[in-house]
């Protein structure tokens, strides 16, 4: 029966060092910051910043595990996804086109995502100050 177990354990840690080889979600190099909307405000860019910037911009902070398999092919494809659906450094691009989306996802607490929360504790938003990013962003948006 020891054998077993310790069998069972070297097959695990051998497969999570092989996941160490796969390349993807490791490459944390961020693009460069082309433009931004004209925010109506320094706290609407903050409190995006704190909910939003992870996934939605090129400023993304990288946590430790995001350099640790499978975790970081979770993390990578969140950023990846969140960019090409809306990038806060790529402003103008074309790429968003609805920015009323925006607030409709934060009011109905698709956003920040509480997968996201759950590790980022900064980036939970009180109702106030979901609001005040919903009125934020369509202040923004406005101009």
């Amino acid at each position: 029966m020891k054998k077993i177990i310790l069998g069972i354990i070297i097959l695990l840690v051998a497969g999570f060092i092989i996941l160490q080889l796969v390349p993807y979600g490791r490459n944390h190099a961020d693009p460069a910051v082309v433009a931004e909307p004209n925010w109506d405000s320094p706290q609407t860019r903050e409190l995006a910043s704190r909910a939003c910037f992870d996934c939605h911009s090129n400023e993304t902070v990288w946590p430790w595990y995001s350099n640790i398999a499978p975790v970081s092919w979770l993390v990578q494809h969140d950023v990846d996804e969140g960019r090409s659906r809306l990038n806060f450094s790529e402003w103008g691009t074309g790429r968003f086109d609805e920015p009323w989306e925006i607030g409709e996802a934060i009011s109905r607490g698709q956003m920040p995502p509480s997968k996201y929360t759950a590790m980022h504790p900064y980036a939970r938003l009180t109702q106030t100050e979901k609001q005040s990013l919903i009125d934020g962003f369509q202040a923004t948006f406005r101009q």
